[in-house]
């Protein structure tokens, strides 16, 4: 057995100092008594009845003053999961509000992925969301970690770091994110004893060694400065603060500090009444001690985003010992720490001041931010862990609106990236900013403390170029976002002409337009032509990169018009001393039935490649020419149209030369990005010219690429597509 043991009655003690209500301590009883029903035959590797863990994630819990029903689920995490108890079951006795937390809780740890990179974004993902839906779900997360790291001595070594890694990435930056300081810093403390042992314990012993002359240097500054607060009637506590281990190892190797440059290793904590009186005593400490120049931190008025607000100065005593003063009130040291779990304390206690609240709430406000990005980003797990940790967690610019709201940002931000968190549309419709009174352009980068305003516009949209701009990922899937709406309608306008274009070449043929055009049919052929749906096919027919007749043949399995009785002739002519069942192939795959020998040539004005459809017409002496079947030339020479296919079993070994035309917005690296693209998909380039159109603002880009075949071409055609400011892709017919 470990000494890890512990009574429901200690949970009692603690939760009867702020939960008076007996329908409330009822529940908390019930729950206990039935997590010590179901969990009695299971033990833990240290050989602790297993509600020896359940009791210390509840008493945990009471400690940081959450509510009952918090509590409660608290005890009952594990039960679903490990006690083959029934949802209908546990709902029935527990109410619907805690069922939700349970199962939330245990929803988080139950994915499965053989990609590790994938499972722990995933993973991640699901613990913000939760987060995101009810923040208690986390608080009895974090609590479970944090027990289960306390007894982590019972694990194999490999088990014990990979649960202290995790816990050190993931669960130790949500409990700072929340401000929950008591469960950060013990968590972190604990994986730092894990993962790197040695400089664990090197530093434990150098912060042992001088505790007895450290502690008798701060209880002397506490004497000193309780003189000073009596003397001038300012109530306050007063009291030392040690720092946790691992911190002081961060700030030795992000600083390259030796342990004895640690500055604030000595600390001192002043706890008042107000926060006049927290600016009274930093007056009178600055005027008894000399201040560390640059050392100096107002987290009163522009607190952290996790609800932290202090006062923090560096001091040099008279004795030359340098102490880090920290100042607040006491809601702030109660937020300081339990964080996010104190604003619910407060909540719903009445008997605090409603002005406690609405400030508590307003420092609250990046966590409705957060709510709504987990609304709106992508489902991609790594996307979204991108945007959280760029957005969210190593957000460091703090600028404020007009009305003094702070906004978090991450470096380098501009007045864009302001704009898109104070809301979407206002984002979309932003046309200036003014930074502390001065009209500056939308790409001036953000420093805290600038009081940013924006300039809005009811008729105005988002440009692609802003994507250059903005920083946040928040912002770039916002507007990603608006123009892929736009795309989206584009293509199913252009979808439902293309529909129309594929009903008139059924009609013009003298076909069923409901037999042919069956929708399932349609999205049968689909794949055929590496396009998913039927949207995609009358889209592709509507933009000229799919031929009708292709469809028609595909939906009806007609390979075409048989031979004209004055084509036969022809052919007869030109093919007497060959064998009529003989076939011809090109060196460029194409094959006339019934003819062998015949010359075959492409036609230059609409350039066929491998798979398209086509047809062919007899010259005089230059044997058959091939064109698109979409080609207006061949309308010419219907009398002497001869039918032409693409041998099946033909592998190109030669390029095709296709001539396309590409229309866009004019930018910087344009023409750069269209080479890249035509690179990055193997085609050979032959000429490209591209010029500004006369109104300044687009660009028609003319080009002569070579493929392979149709499915290659098409590959091209879909990836120029995709680049920033291109309209459409098309190809030419001369």
């Amino acid at each position: 057995m470990s000494k890890d043991m512990i009574s429901f009655d200690e949970i009692l003690n603690e939760v009867n100092l702020y939960i008076h209500k007996e329908e409330n301590l009822e529940i908390i009883n019930r729950a206990y008594h039935f997590a010590e029903e179901k969990h009695r035959e299971q033990f833990r590797k240290s050989g602790d009845p297993y509600i020896i863990h359940a009791l210390h994630v509840g008493l945990i819990l009471a400690k940081l003053r959450t509510g009952p029903f918090t509590i409660a689920a608290g005890l009952l995490h594990d039960v679903i999961e490990d006690c083959d108890v029934t949802e209908e079951e546990f709902e029935a006795l527990f109410g619907n509000e805690i069922l939700t937390l349970v199962k939330a809780v245990t929803k988080i740890g139950n994915l499965k992925f053989t990609d590790e990179k994938e499972y722990l974004a995933a993973n991640h993902r699901k613990i913000f969301i939760a987060m995101a839906k009810d923040v208690r779900v986390i608080l009895i997360k974090l609590v479970d970690r944090l027990h289960n790291m306390r007894t982590l001595q019972y694990m194999k070594p490999e088990k014990q770091k990979k649960i202290a890694s995790e816990t050190l990435d993931v669960y130790a930056p949500i409990a700072h994110r929340l401000g929950i300081s008591e469960i950060k810093n013990e968590l972190e403390d604990l994986c730092f004893q894990y993962l790197k042992p040695e400089k664990y314990y090197e530093i434990a012993k150098l912060v042992e060694m001088r505790k007895s002359e450290r502690d008798e240097q701060v209880q002397s500054m506490i004497q000193d400065i309780s003189q000073l607060l009596v003397k001038n009637n300012i109530p306050y506590r007063v009291f030392g603060r040690s720092k946790h281990l691992y911190s002081i190892y961060k700030k030795m190797v992000t600083k390259n500090k030796r342990f004895e440059e640690v500055l604030d290793l000595l600390a001192i904590r002043i706890v008042t009444d107000t926060d006049v009186s927290c600016y009274e005593i930093l007056g009178h400490i600055h005027a008894t001690y000399r201040p560390i120049p640059g050392r100096f931190k107002d987290y009163i008025a522009m607190p952290k985003m996790n609800m932290y607000q202090s006062l923090h100065t560096t001091i040099v005593a008279d004795e030359g010992n340098i102490f880090e003063v920290q100042l607040r009130t006491e809601v702030m040291d109660a937020i300081a720490e339990r964080g996010i779990a104190a604003h619910w304390f407060y909540k719903e206690n009445s008997y605090h001041k409603e002005q406690q609240q609405r400030e508590i709430e307003e420092q609250l406000h990046w966590f409705k931010d957060f709510t709504l990005m987990s609304e709106e980003i992508s489902a991609d797990a790594t996307a979204f862990m991108d945007t959280l940790i760029k957005d969210i967690f190593e957000a460091n610019v703090y600028v404020m609106s007009p009305k003094g709201r702070v906004i978090n940002l991450p470096n380098g931000a501009t007045p864009l990236d302001f704009a898109y968190r104070i809301h979407t549309e206002v984002g979309h419709q932003t046309i200036g900013a003014l930074i502390n009174g001065v009209l500056t352009p939308l790409n001036t980068t953000l420093k805290t403390g600038d009081v940013v305003t924006l300039k809005t516009n009811k008729n105005s949209g988002p440009s692609e170029d802003w994507l250059k701009i903005v920083k946040s990922s928040n912002a770039k899937n916002k507007i990603k976002a608006y123009f892929q709406k736009i795309e989206l309608k584009q293509k199913e306008e252009g979808a439902s002409k293309g529909k129309d274009m594929l009903e008139a070449e059924i009609k013009r043929r003298n076909l069923d337009v409901k037999e042919v055009m069956d929708h399932k049919k349609v999205d049968q052929i689909a794949h055929e032509f590496n396009l998913h749906t039927s949207l995609d096919v009358y889209y592709a027919i509507y933009s000229k990169s799919l031929n009708a007749q292709v469809v028609i043949e595909k939906l009806t399995n007609n390979k075409g018009v048989n031979l004209t009785h004055d084509n036969q002739e022809v052919i007869k002519m030109l093919s007497k001393h060959e064998s009529p069942k003989k076939k011809t192939m090109s060196k460029h795959g194409l094959k006339v039935a019934g003819i062998d020998g015949m010359l075959i040539h492409l036609a230059p004005c609409c350039s066929p490649v491998y798979g398209d459809v086509v047809k062919g017409f007899i010259t005089k002496g230059q044997g058959v020419k091939v064109h698109r079947g979409d080609c207006p030339n061949i309308e010419r020479v219907v009398e002497r149209l001869i039918d032409v296919e693409w041998e099946e079993d033909f592998h190109p070994t030669i390029n095709y030369e296709v001539q396309l035309v590409i229309y866009s917005s004019d930018r910087n690296f344009l023409l750069s990005d269209i080479v890249t693209v035509v690179a990055q998909c193997k085609a050979g380039l032959q000429h490209v010219d591209s010029k500004v159109n006369d109104d300044g603002i687009h660009a028609t880009t003319r080009m002569v690429v070579l493929v392979k075949e149709l499915s290659h071409l098409q590959g091209l055609m879909t990836n120029l597509k995709k680049i920033t400011s291109v309209k459409s892709v098309e190809r030419v017919i001369l």
